[in-house]
C-alpha cells in the first residue's frame, strides 16, 4: 500500500534534520515561508541569525559558528585561526570567524557570528581548500599546510607568534608535510619569509 507523501511541516523537519536551514532553502522545497514562523512559535524551531533558523534540541558543536557562516556564505573559504581550531592547531577558541573571500567579492553582512574577513585572488585563494561537514553543512576551508601558510601571509592580521606557534604545531603532526607546507607558501609567494622558520623549526 503507497505511503501519503509527507505533510509540508514533516518536509520541513527533514530538512532541519540536516543541519541550520535558511529560508530560501523552503523555497527550493515548495513549503511556504509560513512554516517557520509557525514551527518556531511551537518551540520545534529556533532564528539563529536573520534568515537561519535550526532544531531548538538540535546537538551544538564547538564549530557551530562555522556551519551557520557556510550556510550564510556559502562562497567563502575558512582560514586562519578558524582553520586552525579544525585541524587541531591551536587549543584557542576564536574570537570571530575567519573568512577568505575573493579580492573583489561583497563583504557578507553578518551580525553573529562575528567575522573576520582577509581577501585574495588567483593561487593564493584557490590553493589547498578542502571540504568538510559540520552540523550537517558542506564548508570549504584551507588545508593544514595553507592554513599555516596563510598565518604567515596575514601576520599581520593573526600575529607573527601565531604563525610560529601554527608551524611548530603542524610540524610535530606531519613531519612528512614540508613538501606540502613548501607548495602553499609558494602559492601564497611567501616562501622566502617562511622558509627559515620552517628550517629552523623542522
Amino acid at each position: 500500500m503507497p505511503q501519503n507523501p509527507p505533510t509540508k511541516t514533516e518536509a520541513l523537519l527533514r530538512l532541519a534534520q540536516l543541519g541550520p536551514i535558511r529560508a530560501r532553502d523552503l523555497d527550493r522545497a515548495g513549503i511556504p515561508r509560513a512554516y517557520l514562523g509557525r514551527l518556531c512559535e511551537r518551540g520545534v524551531l529556533e532564528q539563529v541569525d536573520r534568515g537561519l533558523y535550526r532544531l531548538v534540541d538540535a546537538p551544538v558543536t564547538e564549530l557551530h559558528s562555522l556551519a551557520q557562516v557556510a550556510k550564510r556564505v556559502p562562497h567563502a573559504i575558512i582560514c586562519l585561526l578558524s582553520a586552525l581550531q579544525v585541524h587541531g592547531l591551536t587549543t584557542e577558541a576564536p574570537h570571530a570567524v575567519w573568512i577568505l573571500i575573493d579580492g573583489h567579492a561583497r563583504t557578507p553582512k553578518i551580525e553573529y557570528p562575528r567575522l573576520e574577513v582577509v581577501r585574495a585572488s588567483g593561487a593564493a585563494r584557490e590553493h589547498g581548500i578542502e571540504t568538510r561537514t559540520i552540523e550537517g553543512v558542506e564548508l570549504r576551508l584551507t588545508t593544514p599546510a595553507k592554513t599555516v601558510a596563510d598565518c604567515f601571509r596575514y601576520r599581520r592580521h593573526v600575529g607573527l607568534d601565531v604563525a610560529i606557534a601554527a608551524l611548530r604545531a603542524y610540524l610535530r603532526q606531519r613531519r612528512s608535510g614540508l613538501d606540502a607546507l613548501m607548495d602553499a607558501a609558494r602559492a601564497d609567494r611567501i616562501q622566502t619569509v617562511m622558509r627559515p622558520y620552517v628550517e629552523a623549526l623542522a
